[in-house]
């Protein structure tokens, strides 16, 4: 026996001697490595001491060589045995939780996974370790409990002796519940825990190490048979154990009680909070959210005392616990509304609004933030999931309305408290306000009186709240644009309802504001304060007054309204004329903001196609300053342009509002060519330079990405250009001098060894974001063959050399990248407007069909269409070629790039490059085979560029990163289209990364990749299948070689199509696939070409199914296969589409309530 062997019999029988627990097959062998492995540490303390060092030490150097030693640890082969020899013999609370973690992690696992006796032997460990020690710190008890959850989430399927042995949790937890208290808060805290554990799938989006590893169908099976099984077992324990603690005198000043008592409505809580149907909802959709109880919850909520128990809380408990009481009710208030017949509802209506009308009546408990957010979401809820035709029915609605409306009044008075909870009320009144037009009762809303007060209370406030905020110099919520759009918007439907007295508050306030600082700014001895507050108070009303015209399309408007709309944009415009005249001397940027608002939200109302000129508004523009028509209108709107483009080019929010507001009116089919009239955008065509607009010049720009907002205004002047400009290349050419100036400035620098980089750079990116502009615009033939002779070829070398120059700067390559994918893309106008689609548009749906015949038929309109005798088309994929290639063999030589900085640095040129072929290889401008034909190596060179960085780039970050993956799989979806002989010669192991890409994207939450894929693997396994077919017919023409190579391929990787073969089956069968038709396609080519492997595939889903509903689904799918010829032309295809529609309704009905069929999906996983 060796020396170490008898260490390690010695070692065990100390063990043995302190009547430690070790692992019931824990061998000799296995002793002597667990021994190793801790003499490899010195000792237990030291090991402990790297954990205190981890969580302890301030030193960043000590708590790294702590955390290197310890990762070394977990990763050790024998961690299991070490973990509990630290949770039986640690000193150390961190060593405990050290434990704990490593445990969860090592179950998590999903390759070489833990046996499944070892991992009951773990649960029933840790179940045994939490009762013999309910005092643990409070970090290892959570720690070991989510250890808990974890296996029993994971294991919920496992069998044993044909029973599932994780399924039994509240016998699990039913010792801990009859013991003291704190067992009691432990056994609890398992139930919560477990309950947000299984929830956290489809709620938190794979947070959690185990949802980034497992399929989300098998998510959904673990929380749907959780829900079926458990869930209501344990939300009506929860409940009674709240029934019981109310019962008694609670003494929370006892710290054990207070935390049961928390614990327990957590758990009532994450019940109620559950992900029921799997639709993953979040807060940002918090006022539209339902909650989908089950039809076995029914008894729950028809029983009143379940509502009444957790109103009797909130008045019986501190205003500590009252925020997840209130939280409960929330959810409680949002029960689907097909769960109670119509008399159930309004019962259930009834006693929910007289316990808000009693928290009403008691506000004291109010007073603590918390819990007047949750009672503001409670308010919304109201409206949110009942009608106003149902709450004007209940007996003490009069009341409930009438402090409903105080409550509000009095928070939006106290604008300083709880802001973030406005949002919940001002929802409340919007809803209310939006159903009075649709109110069939007889009962009285008396919203016509309560109304007008709350929208009174929001304007005065913030109005009351400006001199405040400027004296104390608080946070100003005008600062938050964000916020105050939101609250606008709310308003915008409050404020319509009962107009005449929102317009006469506002004429009255704003006349009021506007004398008093016409007053100010005429007085010598105003205080600078006195003016700033002014300004903040027209600053909001010229805010509201927008919202409230755009307000407008949620009523039926009368003439009156439309006059009234009239008072108060003469008073905006007569403010604005004041403020112009003034911004030599000085200006306000919010005022200006708000002007913008209001500006943006008159544009959508009043000027346009579909607007009546005969408008009482525009008779009031007429009588007050002289406005006649939309003509003049859209004047003062060029002039505001041109006024904030002059004074404020240095102010980027107001730049790129501004250019915006010029965009969209350049959109218009109508308004755009009444603008081309004016006098003023007639200077702005002949003068866009940085002499008249300052934000063109190139020393303005802090940095180069400032210059963005360049490209929307160039793209205005495009289609204003555009109107009248024909086949005039005179004028075209007029236009671009200050663009001709600025290439042969860059060009002149480009020609001399020295110059100063950061002007050429400043200089070629100003005037490279400025052609992407006109190139967007420029949609139409005649004109976009105006600009490609202007910059080819000409130009191109400049660009071509920039991208050599500085590769390694995305602000300058970026810029120039967009444009060439601008370029080269094939864009074709739409009819009867200025907007344009793409050419050579792919069909991913049946019903884009007469869409993509109709694209087809306006070949003619194409913007990139040449002349048969023009090689340009050819030219012009040359330098689409040579610039990918350039910026590809460059990019590539960066080496490592931290993981915070690869997109900005690397992905985003790539992925634009990607973009780039995709236009230029469908567009239709090029006939690819003349490459090959006459040994031009541009075609090659651009698609091993594109196969080069595709391998730089690991699979995860593909969908990682939205803008990549959609332009990667749509390029994608071209190359095995129109190029798959291409995709064919490629090496194995590229062929295979692309179709792990592809197999990866089936299962992408982004629709658009998931259908793109569906397209690449129909068009592969059409490929294959006809060469297949060809190679067993009797030709004379033998395959070529490309072909034959990728038949061998994939006859060597059956794997990978059998893969996805599950996938797509497993995706219509088990998920909600909303791109069915797009997964059909693929479908029938991959059942043609594994038709044993879909046999066993089909067996064993057959087979999973309970005894009484196998012969229903293997009828399902013999009816799949029914009338299905061998073969994939489009009559058989169809036919295909439609028996899986048919197949996948049977399935459906089939699988109802039954959690049996997730087997077959461990098969498929």
């Amino acid at each position: 026996m060796s020396k170490w062997h008898l260490i390690a019999v010695s070692w065990l029988a100390s063990v043995a001697a302190k009547s430690l627990i070790l692992p019931a097959h824990l061998s000799l062998y296995a002793a002597i490595l667990l021994f190793l492995g801790l003499y490899r540490y010195k000792s237990l303390a030291q090991l402990e001491n790297l954990c205190k060092q981890l969580y302890e030490t301030t030193d960043t150097a000590t708590r790294l060589q702590a955390e290197k030693a310890l990762v070394e640890f977990t990763n050790s082969p024998d961690c299991l045995s070490k973990c509990q020899l630290l949770l039986e013999r640690g000193s150390s609370s961190y060593s405990q939780l050290l434990a704990a973690t490593c445990l969860t992690k090592l179950v998590s696992r999903t390759n070489n996974p833990l046996p499944l006796e070892q991992r009951i032997d773990i649960r029933n460990y840790v179940l045994n370790y939490l009762a013999t020690r309910p005092k643990l710190a409070t970090f290892v008890t959570q720690a070991l409990i989510q250890l808990y959850a974890r296996i029993t989430k994971l294991g919920w399927f496992d069998c044993q002796k044909d029973e599932y042995v994780f399924r039994n949790v509240i016998t699990d937890v039913t010792r801990f519940l009859q013991d003291s208290v704190e067992h009691c808060i432990i056994g609890v805290t398992i139930l919560s825990q477990l309950t947000n554990e299984i929830n956290q799938v489809s709620a938190t989006a794979f947070l959690s190490e185990a949802d980034t590893t497992h399929p989300l169908t098998k998510h959904r099976k673990i929380a749907s048979s959780f829900r079926d099984s458990s869930l209501f077992d344990i939300f009506t324990l929860s409940c009674n154990l709240l029934k019981q603690a109310s019962g008694k005198n609670l003494n929370l000043n006892d710290e054990s009680q207070h935390g049961l008592l928390m614990q327990l409505l957590k758990l009532t809580h994450n019940c109620l909070n559950f992900d029921f149907i799997g639709t993953s909802t979040d807060e940002s959709s918090d006022d539209l959210c339902t909650v989908q109880i089950p039809t076995s919850w029914r008894s729950a909520f028809l029983d009143s005392s379940t509502l009444q128990l957790f109103f009797d809380l909130y008045h019986s408990i501190p205003p500590s616990f009252s925020p997840l009481v209130l939280s409960c009710l929330v959810q409680i208030a949002s029960v689907r509304r097909s769960l109670f017949n119509n008399a159930e509802r309004a019962k259930f209506l009834s006693h929910l609004v007289d316990g808000v009308k009693r928290i009403l009546e008691n506000p004291q408990s109010l007073s603590d933030p918390n819990n007047y957010h949750e009672f503001c979401r409670l308010l919304a809820r109201l409206k949110s999931n009942y009608q106003l035709g149902e709450l004007v029915k209940v007996e003490n609605y009069p009341e409930v309305i009438r402090l409903i409306a105080n409550f509000t009044v009095t928070s939006l008075q106290h604008w300083e408290f709880a802001p973030n909870s406005v949002h919940y009320l001002l929802s409340l009144w919007q809803r209310l306000a939006a159903s009075v037009p649709y109110v069939k009762a007889t009962e009285p809303h008396m919203l016509e009186t309560y109304t007008p007060e709350v929208t009174k209370a929001y304007i005065t406030s913030r109005l009351e709240s400006v001199h405040i905020i400027l004296r104390d110099g608080l946070e100003d919520p005008l600062d938050d644009t964000g916020l105050v759009q939101q609250q606008l918007d709310q308003l915008s439907t409050i404020g319509r309802c009962e107009y005449e007295k929102t317009c006469a508050l506002l004429v009255q306030l704003f006349d009021q504001s506007a004398q008093s600082y016409q007053e100010l700014l005429q007085s010598a001895t105003a205080s600078p304060m006195d003016v700033a507050v002014q300004e903040g108070r027209l600053t909001w009303l010229v805010y509201i007054i927008g919202a409230v015209i755009g307000g407008r399309v949620s009523f039926a408007s009368t003439d009156e309204q439309d006059a009234m709309d009239g008072e108060l944009v003469c008073r905006v415009l007569q403010l604005m004329n004041l403020t112009d005249s003034r911004l030599a001397q000085a200006g306000n940027e919010k005022l200006e903001l708000a002007m913008l608002s209001f500006f943006e939200q008159f544009r959508k109302i009043y000027i346009g196609d579909q607007v009546q000129k005969s408008s009482k508004l525009y008779r009031r523009l007429s009588e007050v300053l002289g406005l006649n028509d939309e003509t003049m209108v859209l004047s003062v709107f060029i002039g505001k342009i041109i006024t904030n483009l002059k004074y404020w080019g240095r102010c980027e929010p107001i730049t790129s509002k501004t250019l915006q507001l010029l965009n969209d009116l350049s959109i218009g089919y109508s308004s755009v060519r009444k603008l081309v009239k004016l006098s003023a955008v007639q200077f702005m065509l002949n003068n866009h330079t940085s002499e008249h607009f300052s934000f063109l010049g190139i020393n303005n720009q802090s940095n180069l990405t400032d210059m963005r907002c360049r490209t929307t205004f160039y793209t205005a002047l495009g289609r204003l250009l555009m109107v009248d400009l024909g086949e005039d290349e005179d004028q075209y050419e007029q236009f671009m001098l200050p663009l001709t100036a600025a290439f042969e400035t860059v060009a002149q620098m480009f020609s001399t060894n020295t110059f100063n980089e950061q002007e050429a750079k400043r200089t070629l990116v100003g005037l490279v974001r400025d052609l992407r502009g006109i190139a967007f615009a420029f949609n139409a033939k005649t004109s976009f063959m105006m600009l490609f002779e202007w910059i080819y070829p000409s130009y191109m070398p400049i660009l071509q050399r920039a991208i050599e120059l500085w590769y390694h700067d995305p602000a300058c390559t970026t810029p120039v990248l967009k444009l060439m994918a601008e370029l080269v893309h094939n864009r074709v106008p739409r009819k009867g407007g200025t907007g344009i689609v793409s050419a050579g548009k792919k069909i991913t749906n049946i019903s884009h069909v007469s869409q993509f015949s109709q694209t087809k038929r306006q070949d003619q309109s194409q913007r990139l269409q040449f002349d048969v005798s023009s090689p340009n088309g050819i030219l012009l994929f040359r330098e689409t070629s040579k610039m990918i290639t350039t910026y590809g063999n460059r990019i590539l030589t960066l080496g490592e790039v931290p993981k915070d900085q690869v997109y900005a640095l690397k992905l985003k040129g790539i992925s634009i490059c990607f973009s780039m072929l995709k236009a230029a290889l469908s567009g239709s401008y090029v006939n690819f085979g003349v490459f090959r034909l006459y040994g031009d190596d541009a075609l090659d060179n651009a698609l091993q560029t594109f196969i080069k960085l595709l391998l730089s780039i690991p699979h995860s970050d593909l969908l990682d990163y939205p803008k990549l993956s959609q332009s990667y799989y749509s390029l994608l979806e071209v190359l095995t289209q129109d190029h798959m002989n291409f995709i064919a010669s490629l090496e194995p192991h590229v062929i295979m990364y692309i179709l792990s890409s592809i197999s990866e994207g089936l299962t992408a939450l982004d629709t658009m990749v998931c259908t793109g894929c569906c397209s690449c693997l129909d068009h592969i396994v059409t490929y294959l299948f006809k060469q297949l077919s060809r190679s067993t017919k009797k030709r004379t023409t033998p395959l070529t070689q490309e072909s034959d190579r990728f038949l061998h391929i994939m006859q060597q990787h059956p794997e990978m199509i059998q893969q996805m073969l599950s996938t797509v089956l497993n995706i219509i069968i088990f998920e909600d696939c909303r791109n069915q038709w797009s997964m059909s396609r693929p479908l029938l080519g991959l059942i043609l070409l594994n038709e044993k492997y879909f046999s066993d595939l089909r067996n064993s889903i057959v087979n999973s199914q309970p005894p009484e509903k196998q012969q229903a689904m293997h009828l399902c799918f013999e009816n799949l296969m029914e009338g299905i010829e061998r073969n994939l032309l489009t009559k058989n295809r169809d036919r295909f589409t439609q028996n899986l529609s048919a197949f996948r309704r049977e399935v459906n009905d089939s699988m109802k309530n039954s959690t049996y069929g997730v087997n077959s999906n461990d098969m498929m996983s």
